[in-house]
């Protein structure tokens, strides 16, 4: 008789934290802790109604990567040639000591903004990201125009509702629609798909995906509308003319909250869909049915993500794309309206954490998009200034992530510029810098994070011991700041001091009652979300006519060719438009194992990723002579890349699709797919148009 062996081995205890990676979902975690050093499984939280308990895998096994071998865990000074990789241990006081004296050096002789704190979005923590700015504004180091993701979509959203809001997420679940457009919400936000999955099985609700591949969420979804890329505002266009001609246009709506509706239907009766099939590539029956579709469904959420506005003309196809939602009036309805992000709902007071008090509008402002030419010595991305001669990054790897590649491999590689990296891991970045040092991962120390697809603050405290010498960026920019001179109050206080300050000054309550609460909804009354009591200008409507150059934007320095902006929703041409040379167009999707650089060193996304390859129509390769499985390499005025063909017919002729930011290393050239990206700024903010590129592609010699 078998009897059940019980386990005399005690539950794992449940810390709650939260995502902390460049993602719109930052997910409401439930950390299993074996010890007081170590993780097991994570879960999405089931409380949290975002959440829903839905995670994506690669956070589900945090573990490999929280426990990986190759954790960087003491710091480390460049003893080799620069690149070389040859390194030796170094004390924490000594590393900072030669940090200082590079940044003092630096400043003697070229000046203060000769200096350039470089960081994104590796932590979307508030503390642990954003602090390095109480550095630059207290030294007066070069300023930092974010522009590496956001900015297209965020203006090109604004342009319209006036703001960066809207509908509550959780509405997805009680729409009769679901349009999920530009965003491969099952690789990039999962949660997304679980509220429109509910609103399909619980109310009958269609969904509906407007990509450039047949990607994950093209295929869960009712109706998927293929296009090319940079080609969404077409699209758009011949919806609405659809929805003026068959009479779904919702005037009343229109005329109490729109600008100048009558205008916007006389321009789009030439925008009709056989137009558009030319510009887009897709057929004019499905253009006439996803119209169709919206048309006689009022109750539809427009879920707009990043993807479709990483071209030239991004910004403007987002504000087409957003226009759909005030023609039909879906605005009125809950599990109605358009939304992008949540970000201008928190209302955060950041001054201590990123010494905004100490912020000089004088200093220069360089543009993160551009280090290639910033570093290279390109006089107008310097504005004009002196070079930059000493650097700290942070929560990034430019040397994978950032545009025109071959041009921040040279920057780097100078011998006049001392760089410090803070990382988790040697990334290719790290391996160019002077001075390495270890930096925790989000369990290891206390932060704060709010959502920009949800409406919650919250705590991620920490959970467990850093492994070696691993310290957490407040640390880091605090002890620097004592060594350069620095002085600013929130050097001196902890993380969790600066949480509760900022929550207190900002009226969101105090870390006491967050650590209670876990998170803290700040969703806006329903007729704020809807924009019921008007738009967020002062006419109160929604601009069908944006005034580009005005549009209200966190950052106010402006690029990009501005004054050619579309004045009404159209099919903009800035777009690398195809060629003789280059008869491809190619866009660098995200995967599903990676999160940007992020998780390209973790077995399991290793073994799911496999190895870089491209998506190719078959027929497309047929004609270039290309089999499955060929390497190739493809190639444009900015360089070529060695990679392996993968034959898909989920694309548009014409188009290839190479997902994932995999190491240069795992090129056979050495050459990363951003080598081909370009760092030319996006209209009205900036931004790379990582998804805009123009390319040959062939058959490499031997293959």
């Amino acid at each position: 008789m078998n009897e059940t062996v019980r386990s005399t081995k005690p539950p794992a205890r449940i810390g709650y934290s939260a995502c902390p990676h460049d993602c719109p979902s930052t997910c409401a975690l439930e950390v299993e802790l074996l010890d007081e050093r170590t993780i097991g499984r994570v879960h999405g939280s089931k409380g949290n109604d975002y959440t829903a308990g839905v995670i994506c895998a690669k956070v589900a096994r945090y573990a490999e990567r929280e426990h990986h071998a190759q954790r960087l865990k003491h710091p480390l000074r460049r003893v080799g040639a620069k690149g070389s990789g040859e390194f030796a241990p170094v004390s924490w006081d000594d590393a900072l000591d030669i940090i200082a004296e590079n940044f003092l050096q630096a400043e003697r002789k070229h000046g203060a903004d000769s200096v350039w704190p470089y960081y994104y979005a590796g932590t979307m923590g508030l503390v642990m990201r954003d602090g390095i700015n109480r550095l630059r504004h207290a030294k007066k180091y070069s300023g930092f125009h974010s522009s590496i993701c956001v900015n297209p979509a965020y203006s090109g959203f604004a342009a319209g509702c006036g703001r960066i809001a809207g509908p509550d997420p959780r509405e997805m679940a009680k729409s009769d629609l679901v349009v999920i457009w530009g965003t491969n919400a099952v690789n990039t936000q999962v949660n997304v798909m679980t509220h429109a999955i509910r609103a399909r099985k619980e109310r009958g609700a269609k969904i509906a995906a407007v990509d450039i591949y047949m990607n994950g969420t093209m295929e869960q979804a009712d109706l998927a509308v293929l296009v090319k890329p940079g080609t969404d505002g077409a699209l758009a266009c011949a919806v609405m003319h659809c929805l003026f001609r068959d009479g779904k246009a919702d005037w009343n709506y229109l005329d109490r909250y729109t600008d100048v509706p009558r205008e916007l239907e006389a321009h789009l009766r030439t925008r009709d869909p056989v137009w558009a099939a030319g510009v887009t590539g897709t057929p004019v029956e499905t253009i006439e049915e996803f119209a169709k579709l919206i048309g006689e469904r009022k109750r539809a959420y427009f879920r707009l993500g990043y993807g479709f506005s990483r071209s030239r003309n991004g910004a403007a196809n987002m504000h087409a794309a957003s226009c759909i939602a005030a023609v039909t009036g879906a605005w009125q309805f809950e599990g109605g309206g358009a939304f992008h992000n949540n970000s201008d709902i928190f209302k955060l007071d950041k001054t201590v954490i990123e010494g905004l008090d100490r912020f000089d509008r004088s200093v220069r402002v360089l543009d993160q998009s551009r280090i290639g030419a910033i570093l290279t010595g390109e006089r107008e991305a310097l504005q004009g200034g002196g070079p930059v001669m000493a650097m700290i990054v942070q929560n990034t790897n430019p040397l994978s992530v950032c545009p025109d590649q071959n041009k921040v491999k040279r920057g780097f590689a100078r011998e006049d510029l001392f760089v410090c990296v803070h990382e988790q891991f040697m990334t290719e970045t790290a391996q160019m810098a002077d001075v390495v040092l270890p930096a925790t991962t989000f369990l290891e120390h206390d932060d704060v994070y709010r959502g920009g697809g949800h409406q919650y603050i919250i705590l991620g405290p920490k959970l467990v011991e850093p492994p070696g010498e691993c310290r957490n960026n407040h640390e880091v920019i605090s002890a620097l700041a004592k060594r350069v001179g620095a002085e600013h109050q929130g050097f001196t206080m902890s993380p969790r001091e600066l949480i509760d300050q900022m929550l207190r000054v900002s009226k969101r309550g105090t870390l006491a009652e967050l650590e209670a609460n876990r998170w803290l909804d700040c969703q806006p009354p329903f007729r704020q979300s809807h924009y019921l009591d008007g738009f967020a200008w002062p006419d109160g409507k929604f601009r069908f006519k944006p005034d580009w150059e005005n549009v209200p934007f966190r950052s106010p320095y402006q690029s990009g060719p501005v004054a050619d902006m579309p004045r009404l929703p159209d099919y903009w041409t800035s777009i690398e438009l195809a060629d003789a040379e280059h008869p491809f167009r190619l866009a660098t999707s995200p995967a599903r194992g990676f999160l940007n650089s992020t998780f390209n060193e973790t077995p399991t996304s290793l073994a799911q990723e496999k190895r870089p390859n491209v998506m190719m129509h078959p027929d497309d390769a047929k004609a270039c002579g290309i089999g499955d499985g060929d390497e190739v390499v493809l190639g444009n005025k900015r360089g070529q890349v060695r990679l392996h063909a993968r034959l898909f017919a989920g694309v548009r002729r014409g188009v290839l699709i190479a997902e994932s930011i995999w190491p240069n290393s795992a090129y056979a050239d050495g050459c990363g797919i951003n080598t081909l990206t370009g760092a030319d700024s996006i209209a009205p903010y900036g931004g790379a148009a990582f998804h805009d590129n123009k390319v040959w592609i062939r058959k490499t010699r031997g293959a």
